[in-house]
C-alpha cells in the first residue's frame, strides 16, 4: 500500500493505516503523506518508512513506483485527504496501473463521481470505498435477516446520525478537521450532510437493499459565519414503496458519534446503534431477540466478519479493518484472474455515485420549496 494523506496530525489517516495493516494482507511501503514535503518527510520517519519511499506529492509517488520493478512496486493507493483530492488521485492511481481505495464522500461532485465510474470500468481495476460501518458483523447479520424475509416486506426505515463537536465555530479555532470540512472548496456542496449523512444514506441501502427514490429535505447551518449545512432532515421514500427518515446533525450538543438505524417490516424490526456495536435487536409485538457475533446460528457473511470468541468486544478498528481485508481479498482475486468471493463484500465506486447523487438531491430539495419531493437522480 502506498497512502495519500494522513500525516500525523491528521484522525483518519491513522485509522486506515491500522486496519489496513491488521490482517497481515497489506503492508505499508510508501506515502505522500500531506501536501507539506516537510510534514510528509517527518510522517514516513515516523513510520519507518526508507526516504527514498516518502514522496513530496501523489503524482511524484505514482510516477516513481510505476518505475519499480514489478514485484516491488506499491499493489494500490489509500486515499484518506480532503474530498478536494479525492478525484485527481484516483484518476492518477488507476491510470497507471494502481488499485484504489478512498475515503468517502468518493470525489468531490457527482460530476467526478460519474467520471470515476467511466476509468474504473475501463482500467478493470479493484476500486473500494471505506463506508466502514458496513464492515460491522451485526450489520452483515441485519443485511442477511433482511435478504432471507426475516422481517417480510420492509416499511419504515429510520437512520439518524447526530454528533456535536461542530456546535461552535471550531473553524476558526485552528481545529484542522473542522477548518477542511466546513470549507466548500476543500469539502464539496454539503458539511454535514456529505460528511456523515452519506453514512446513513449508506448505512440505510446497504442493510435494506432497496434504493432512495424520492426525498424531501430541511437542511440548516446554525453557527453563525459557517459556509456549509451543519444539521439535516430528511424524509425518504425507497423503491418497493418504503418510508423512511434520515437525520444528520454535527451539532447536536452532547452527541458523540451515534449512528442508529431502525428497519422495520411486516413481521419484525431490527435495531443497530454503532456506540454499541456488538448488539443487533431483532423485535416482533411478541418478543424481542439480543443477537451478538459468534453467538448462535449467525449468517455466513456475519460469522466471516466476526473476529473474536463470543463476549469479546469487537468495534470501530476491527469493522474498518474488514473494510481493507476484503479489499485486499479482491486485489488478490484480481491479480490471480479469478472472481472475487461476494462473501467478503466492501463498498464500491458504484456506492460511492450514489453517495454524491443523494448530496446533490438532498441539497435541490432543500432549495426548492416549490415541490414538495425531488426525484433521487444518479
Amino acid at each position: 500500500m502506498g497512502q495519500i494523506g494522513g500525516s500525523l496530525d491528521a484522525f483518519i489517516g491513522a485509522v486506515h493505516r491500522r486496519a489496513a495493516i491488521f490482517d497481515h494482507e497489506i503492508e505499508l511501503v510508501a506515502g505522500c503523506f500531506s501536501q507539506s514535503p516537510e510534514k510528509s518527510k517527518a510522517t514516513g520517519r515516523a513510520l519507518y518508512l526508507p526516504d527514498e519511499r516518502v514522496y513530496d506529492s501523489f503524482e511524484q509517488m505514482i510516477r516513481a513506483e510505476k518505475e519499480r520493478p514489478e514485484g516491488d512496486r506499491i499493489d494500490f493507493v489509500s486515499i484518506v485527504t480532503p474530498n478536494h483530492l479525492h478525484f485527481p488521485a484516483a484518476k492518477m492511481a488507476l491510470e497507471n496501473g494502481f488499485h484504489v481505495i478512498c475515503d468517502k464522500p468518493m470525489t468531490l461532485n457527482l460530476q467526478e463521481a460519474k467520471d470515476l465510474v467511466t476509468i474504473v470500468e475501463k482500467t478493470g481495476l479493484v476500486f473500494g470505498l471505506t463506508h466502514n460501518y458496513t464492515g460491522y458483523p451485526m450489520v452483515k447479520e441485519a443485511r442477511d435477516m433482511v435478504r432471507n424475509g426475516k422481517l417480510g416486506p420492509i416499511r419504515k426505515v429510520v437512520v439518524e446520525y447526530p454528533q456535536g463537536w461542530l456546535s461552535k465555530d471550531e473553524e476558526h479555532n485552528d481545529y484542522k478537521q473542522a477548518i477542511w470540512r466546513t470549507d466548500p472548496a476543500r469539502s464539496g456542496a454539503a458539511g454535514a450532510m456529505g460528511d456523515i449523512g452519506t453514512h446513513a444514506e449508506n448505512l440505510a441501502e446497504y442493510i435494506t437493499g432497496l434504493k432512495i427514490s424520492e426525498l424531501c429535505a430541511d437542511l440548516s447551518t446554525f453557527v453563525p459565519g459557517r459556509q456549509l449545512d451543519d444539521d439535516g432532515n430528511v424524509l425518504l421514500r425507497f423503491e418497493g414503496g418504503a418510508k423512511g427518515v434520515l437525520h444528520a446533525s454535527q451539532i447536536s450538543n452532547g452527541e458523540e458519534n451515534s449512528l442508529k438505524i431502525y428497519v422495520y417490516g411486516e413481521l419484525g424490526g431490527l435495531e443497530w446503534r454503532q456506540m454499541e456495536p456488538n448488539t443487533l435487536l431483532y423485535k416482533t409485538q411478541e418478543s424481542q431477540r439480543i443477537i451478538r457475533p459468534s453467538v448462535g446460528d449467525l449468517s455466513a457473511a456475519a460469522k466471516a466478519h466476526g473476529r473474536l470468541p463470543a463476549g469479546h468486544p469487537e468495534g470501530f478498528f476491527e469493522a474498518f479493518a474488514n473494510i481493507y481485508r476484503n479489499f485486499a481479498y479482491a486485489v488478490r482475486a484480481h491479480m490471480e484472474g479469478r472472481p472475487a468471493d461476494p462473501l467478503y463484500d466492501f463498498p464500491t465506486v458504484y456506492d460511492g455515485v450514489r453517495g454524491l447523487a443523494f448530496i446533490d438531491t438532498v441539497i435541490a430539495s432543500s432549495q426548492d420549496d416549490s415541490t414538495k419531493w425531488t426525484k433521487f437522480v444518479e
